[in-house]
């Protein structure tokens, strides 16, 4: 490798893309592509990165096996900054261990840890976990450990175990200061903030506050019967039912729970379940039968007792009953809380990370930028929708090391 390319991937390792492309802007060898790529990412245009990558793979010879693995971990970053979800991850795991047979260790760590990350964006915490614990941070470079532990405090986070993500937070704080890049150090304390942040809103016998992601982990460790319209579930201790596939009879339950002590009258409930301004017979039949199938899911925690008015919640044992409604509870909240991170996503991958259907995030996406709460940007196949953030910017990438062969 020649002196200028050396120059500039230690200038790419130190988070200074622009004194990288200071030294390689005017060259189009496969390796200055490569870094001319990887600085145009950290810089957030990713667009054009991934031309520049696309370009540096194919001009890398069919013996250079190691530098294609390096752009194809760059371009799967970029995929994933982007909220491509649907790059294909198979390339990624044999990039990872084309790197790993050639002894790039720290760059065969980079990829398994874009792995994780996007199990995390796809809410398959047992997989993201048990692939964080195939790696020992210890051996890796602070940039590297910083990015390992971002991601166990996201796993942390989202199981509610407040405490070991703050101690996830503190260690990658700690190597982000180590590393000595500033746009880390940012990642890392944006990152961290999702702490001190209301993570819901409790909603109890007719009062509501918003809770910290540490209040709502006390709460659910509690014997309360928690109606979570977060995650659509109902809990006690240990014990839950999820809903999540019967919308109407968790519009019931969280109808009659936000009433507790007192009871919801039929209107109430036919409006609510079943949009039912004007009911006749057989909208109360089917508030009837709905009923029914409640009290049959809700067995192990508690009744529904039928009043004179409509329906009562009786939780077992007289336990308190409480509600955990989203922070702002809105149409679309699980929507929008996704833009939470100041991405831009593709509509295919919101529907990945959801699970549900591309034309239901579809029109969804229509509805909130009807409001102007979302807006898109391009067209066809690469247009992606995000939060209208003034001065928003992509969050810088941090791949590891020269991408070209050492």
């Amino acid at each position: 490798m020649d002196s200028m390319i050396t120059a500039a991937a230690r200038a790419l390792a130190a988070g200074d893309p622009l004194g990288a492309l200071d030294r390689v802007a005017l060259r189009d060898d496969a390796p200055a592509l490569a870094l001319r790529g990887i600085a145009m990412a950290q810089l957030g245009e990713l667009d054009r990165a991934k031309t520049l990558l696309k370009s540096a793979a194919r001009a890398f010879g069919p013996r250079e096996a190691v530098a294609r693995a390096r752009c194809l971990v760059a371009e799967a970053e970029i995929a994933l900054a982007s909220r491509d979800l649907a790059w294909p991850v198979k390339t990624l795991a044999a990039a990872g261990a084309t790197l790993a047979a050639h002894g790039d260790r720290l760059n065969a760590a980079h990829a398994k840890t874009l792995a994780i990350r996007r199990l995390l964006l796809i809410g398959r915490l047992d997989d993201a976990a048990a692939l964080l614990a195939e790696a020992d941070p210890a051996s890796l470079p602070p940039p590297l450990r910083a990015a390992h532990e971002l991601a166990a405090a996201g796993i942390a986070i989202r199981r509610l175990h407040t405490a070991a993500a703050r101690e996830a937070f503190a260690r990658a704080a700690d190597a982000a200061r180590q590393a000595g890049i500033p746009a880390l150090e940012n990642e890392v304390a944006q990152a961290a903030a999702v702490l001190r942040s209301p993570a819901a809103r409790l909603i109890v016998r007719g009062e509501e506050r918003p809770l910290l992601p540490d209040e709502v982990e006390a709460l659910l460790a509690t014997d309360t019967l928690v109606v979570d319209a977060c995650r659509h579930v109902v809990r006690r201790g240990e014990t839950a039912i999820s809903l999540a596939t019967r919308p109407v009879l968790f519009s019931l339950l969280r109808t009659l729970a936000e009433a507790f002590p007192g009871d919801a009258s039929r209107q109430t409930l036919l409006l609510r379940a079943f949009r039912a301004r004007y009911a006749d017979e057989s909208h109360r039949a089917r508030l009837r039968v709905e009923i029914g199938r409640l009290r049959a899911a809700l067995e192990r925690l508690g009744k529904v007792e039928a009043t004179r008015d409509g329906f009562v919640l009786a939780p077992c044992d007289g336990r308190e009953v409480a509600v955990l409604a989203p922070p702002r509870d809105e149409p679309h909240a699980d929507l929008l809380a996704l833009f939470a991170d100041g991405e831009a996503w593709s509509s295919s991958a919101l529907a990945i990370a959801l699970g549900t259907s591309a034309r239901t995030v579809q029109r969804a996406l229509e509805a909130l930028s009807a409001a102007g709460k979302i807006r898109s940007i391009g067209r066809g196949r690469t247009r992606r929708w995000l939060t209208p953030t003034p001065g928003a910017f992509s969050t810088l990438l941090l791949l590891p090391g020269p991408l070209p062969g050492d």
